[in-house]
């Protein structure tokens, strides 16, 4: 049993959308497939994965780096005790070799794209979905039911309150309870009156996240603090640099609502400063790690343990990105919840085609691995690259 081959590919993912940071005009994603020399159900075992939004493709890295590490491996070195499968954590520490610590930046994205093909080969060689084999792993039950929140409500050009409220209104039908949308785009006036139109059309049928994406300065912060703070919101994200910890810390006096921050923490390390430092508060807030750009699952086993130590429950976790990777971890490990794209960054967003959204919860299927054979225009795109 061995890796015979890494295989990436560079796709665009581009939208004219822009939430307060960046627009999305020419925004990439690196696919990659991880192939073995194991045969399932008369069909080669591949493994894929790919990269969060809001970070480009990692091709480079991938192909001058971290392949060649993991093929130039003895393969024996990548199995796990029993020889029967691969470890994914062996293979993530042969990634990593020749490796300084610190300097969680794009590397982490290019070794968590490969370690979700390397996980996902890992449960199909096991013959079961991730989620499972992630529960019997923690000798835990796994919950197949997961809740979800539509991420939408960007900027866009032409875009005006109508079209907001329709956008939501959509999401409201096809089944979710939480909605969210951008801020920091604009005034601060303009967004309040974004805001009271979506909780308008909202009304008590659902609830409304807002995201500044690391936008604000500390006094941009408060100011928006206060004016978020006459409305009931889900949460209040990510309102500056995300490794200003002492912000965050801040924010907290004025905003006694539900905050949330994290998807741009790419370490167990991060993490950990986060909870020490970041006065976020475990009976209320959020925290938003997406494996994806932070090492991938290996790493982020890490980081639930981090949070153990300081108090955490896992189920305050919903991960940024809105992909079945985190699905399968929440099921899996009994995190809160995920984020989902109903619309955007397709086909990479949303669930594999039988599954729908329920009263804000899905429903995972028995597939095997990550699930991508259930959702056929993702599929149609991955065997393309190596099947």
């Amino acid at each position: 049993m061995r890796i015979i081959d890494i295989c990436e590919v560079t796709k665009p993912i581009s939208s004219p959308i822009r939430n307060a940071y960046i627009d999305f005009t020419k925004m990439t994603a690196s696919l990659v497939a991880v192939v073995t020399d194991v045969e399932r159900d008369g069909r080669r075992v591949v493994g894929y994965g790919f990269n969060s939004n809001g970070r480009y493709g990692q091709g480079g890295l991938i192909r001058e780096r971290f392949r060649d590490r993991v093929l130039e491996a003895d393969p024996k070195s990548l199995l796990n005790d029993d020889g029967d499968n691969l470890d994914p954590h062996k293979v993530w520490a042969t990634m990593m070799t020749n490796e300084k610590p610190g300097g969680h930046g794009e590397r982490s994205v290019a070794v968590g794209t490969i370690d979700m093909a390397v996980w996902d080969a890992t449960a199909k060689i096991a013959g079961l979905p991730l989620f499972r084999l992630l529960a019997q792993m923690k000798g835990r039950e796994a919950d197949p039911r997961v809740f979800v929140y539509a991420a939408g409500g960007y900027y866009y050009p032409g875009k005006d309150d109508t079209q907001l409220r329709a956008e939501m209104r959509g999401y409201l039908n096809r089944g979710y309870n939480v909605v969210k949308m951008k801020i920091g785009g604009a005034a601060i006036e303009e967004d309040r009156r974004r805001i009271e139109a979506v909780l308008d059309e909202i009304g008590g049928e659902a609830q409304l996240a807002v995201d500044a994406n690391g936008r604000f300065d500390l006094e941009t912060a408060i100011a928006y603090a206060k004016m978020l703070r006459d409305y009931p919101l889900f949460w209040y994200e990510e309102a500056g640099d995300p490794l200003d910890y002492a912000l965050q810390a801040a924010l907290a006096e004025f905003y006694p609502g539900p905050m949330a921050t994290g998807e741009n923490l790419f370490s167990h390390q991060d993490a950990r400063n986060l909870l020490r430092y970041g006065g976020m508060r475990p009976d209320r807030d959020w925290l938003q790690f997406d494996c994806a750009l932070a090492y991938g699952l290996v790493e982020y086993l890490r980081t639930l343990n981090e949070l153990e130590i300081a108090g955490w429950s896992p189920a305050r976790c919903i991960p940024h990105g809105g992909h079945q990777m985190s699905l399968n971890i929440a099921a899996g490990l009994g995190l809160g919840g995920n984020e989902s794209y109903p619309d955007l960054f397709q086909p990479y967003g949303g669930f594999p085609d039988t599954v729908q959204v329920e009263e804000g919860h899905i429903v995972m299927p028995d597939l095997p691995g990550i699930g991508f054979e259930g959702k056929s225009d993702l599929i149609t795109e991955m065997r393309a690259l190596a099947e």
